[in-house]
């Protein structure tokens, strides 16, 4: 079956979203002239193939529930935000809090990812060609993500049982971040991950592994309490 040509400067966000949202499973819809536009393929159920075929603006591919998304550029804020399943591909860089709060799916960013990458990450995948910015993976509370790149100022900040690997280094870790040992688990877990990005560059045997050092979980209030 051909894909469904949908064409941004025809047709409004709306009615974009709504001729993907009636597809069948298996079918597959290509979104020409995007030009920066927002929501695109948000919401959608359907296990379909969407091809965005330049820039888009926020939250593309947002709440999605199956569908497999491509951007054959660049995104703004909140790519993929709440992601529950399906994937979505950005072949350039994305802007801040890419994934946000994601609670399954995969997000592959094959360039690099503003300030925020992961922020509240629920139980996605969040795989990172490049670099990071900072504060990425701020309250991630579970999941994975995958730095292919550096990373920036307070990785993890707040972290709660989200991992995070990063191939190159890290400018500084947030509160309650710590590194961590790395078992053959991770190295295979990394490969595996690696693998199905298309991350040839990232050697899994020499990733850092940060997670939570779990002292913020609960608050003692006499802690270093003085009388």
């Amino acid at each position: 079956m051909d894909p469904v040509i949908l064409n941004c400067a025809e047709l409004s966000t709306r009615e974009v979203n709504a001729a993907l949202a009636a597809l069948p499973d298996g079918a597959s819809a290509r979104i020409l002239e995007p030009r920066g536009r927002h929501n695109l393929a948000v919401g959608l159920s359907n296990r379909v193939r969407v091809d965005i075929e330049g820039n888009a603006g926020y939250f593309t591919g947002g709440l999605g529930q199956g569908p497999d998304v491509v951007v054959s550029g660049f995104t703004g804020w909140s790519v993929g935000e709440n992601l529950l399943a399906g994937s979505v591909r950005v072949q350039g860089n994305a802007s801040e809090c890419a994934g946000a709060s994601a609670h399954g799916g995969t997000i592959i960013i094959e360039g690099d990812a503003s300030s925020r990458a992961g922020i509240s990450l629920k139980g996605g995948t969040i795989l990172v060609g490049g670099n990071v910015g900072h504060m990425s993976g701020f309250m991630a509370q579970a999941g994975v993500m995958l730095i292919g790149g550096d990373a920036g100022d307070a990785l993890g900040d707040s972290l709660y049982e989200t991992v995070i690997y990063v191939a190159g280094k890290i400018a500084s870790l947030g509160s309650d971040a710590r590194t961590e040992e790395l078992t053959e688990a991770d190295v295979r877990a990394v490969k595996a991950l690696a693998d199905l990005a298309g991350f040839g560059h990232i050697q899994p045997e020499n990733v850092t592994r940060v997670a939570s050092a779990r002292e913020l979980y609960n608050f003692d209030a006499l802690k270093d309490q003085k009388y």
